[in-house]
C-alpha cells in the first residue's frame, strides 16, 4: 500500500488510578492544558499547540501504558523538551521518579513516572 489512510496520531490513552490528582499532575507539572474530564469519566488533556491529546483514563487493574521487555519496563511515549536539563531538575524538585541523563550518539534523554506509574521518556 502506497498511501496511508492515517492523517496522523490524534491521542493516546494513558490508564491512571487517581484521575484528577494524574490530571493535575500532568497539567501543573508538565504544563499541559485539561480540556475537560468528561462524564465517562475521563481527562482530556492538550499538549501545546499541535492536535495530539493525551486522554487519561481511571482504572483500578494493575497496568501501564509501558510494556516490559525481559523483565525491565520499556516507555511508549517520548516527549521532546528543548530544556532537557532544566526539566529535569524540575521533576526531581517534585519528588518525581526520575532516572539519571543519559547521552547516546548525541542524542540526550531521561526516563521518569508519572504517579500511576506509567513510565516516559523526554529526549532531545
Amino acid at each position: 500500500m502506497s498511501t496511508s489512510f492515517i492523517d496522523q496520531v490524534h491521542y493516546i490513552r494513558i490508564p491512571v488510578k487517581d484521575l484528577h490528582k494524574s490530571a493535575e499532575w500532568y497539567t501543573d507539572l508538565l504544563g499541559f492544558h485539561l480540556l475537560t474530564i468528561t462524564e465517562d469519566p475521563y481527562a482530556i488533556i492538550k499538549m501545546n499547540e499541535g492536535p495530539f491529546l493525551l486522554i487519561l483514563v481511571p482504572t483500578d487493574d494493575d497496568t501501564y501504558a509501558h510494556f516490559t521487555i525481559k523483565g525491565e519496563p520499556e516507555f511508549s511515549i517520548g516527549f521532546t523538551s528543548s530544556n532537557l536539563t532544566e526539566f529535569h531538575q524540575h521533576l526531581k524538585k517534585h519528588n518525581v521518579i526520575v532516572e539519571d541523563i543519559k547521552e547516546d550518539n548525541g542524542h540526550s534523554y531521561f526516563h521518569f513516572y508519572d504517579p500511576s506509574g506509567n513510565k516516559l521518556q523526554a529526549h532531545w
